[in-house]
């Protein structure tokens, strides 16, 4: 079963998607490679909104205090457990993204060379580039071989604020 809710955030509204009760996407509103809106299953009102009603529906309460927290400068790593629906190939690439330390970058010859895999650089683009669960899945510290800023689904303006962001010289 999924479910969605849509947040806010320094980026703007961020939609969150639940598969059978486990963060299966999170995607911003004019994201590249963007499922359409109504294979995000049935909507959940935000925290605000439950509160505001009585729910006690909190599905989504834990990866919202983390994008928080992200946001603020206290989370760097995030602990939620996710459902990373893809082909073998882009799981191990997303699976890799999340090894990149907060504030660091890799290139896509880096990634595809740990992944074992050296000269697949442009599939591992490729696969970046689908990933379902951005900012908590780092698909934007992945940058080209000489450090340029390349390619990301949120829009190169984004992916230059995050890195700003964690390399600590800009706020949101």
């Amino acid at each position: 079963m999924k479910q969605h809710t849509v947040i806010d955030s320094p980026y703007g509204p961020l939609t969150l998607v639940a598969t059978d009760g486990v963060l299966s996407g999170l995607y911003m509103t004019d994201q590249r490679h963007r499922p359409p809106e109504e294979s995000f299953g049935r909507g959940v009102p935000s925290r605000e909104r439950s509160r505001a009603r009585g729910s006690d529906d909190t599905l989504f309460d834990e990866a919202t205090e983390q994008l928080d927290a992200y946001f603020s400068g206290e989370l760097k790593e995030f602990t939620l457990e996710l459902r990373l629906d893809g082909t073998p190939f882009q799981r191990r690439v997303w699976e890799q993204l999340c090894l990149i330390p907060y504030g660091e970058t890799r290139s896509y010859g880096e990634l595809a060379d740990a992944l074992g895999s050296p000269g697949a650089s442009r599939a591992v683009g490729l696969a970046n580039g689908k990933n379902p669960i951005g900012i908590i899945v780092p698909c934007h510290r992945v940058v080209g071989a000489n450090g340029s800023l390349t390619g990301y689904g949120g829009g190169l303006d984004r992916k230059k604020r995050l890195l700003d962001f964690e390399s600590g010289s800009a706020l949101f």
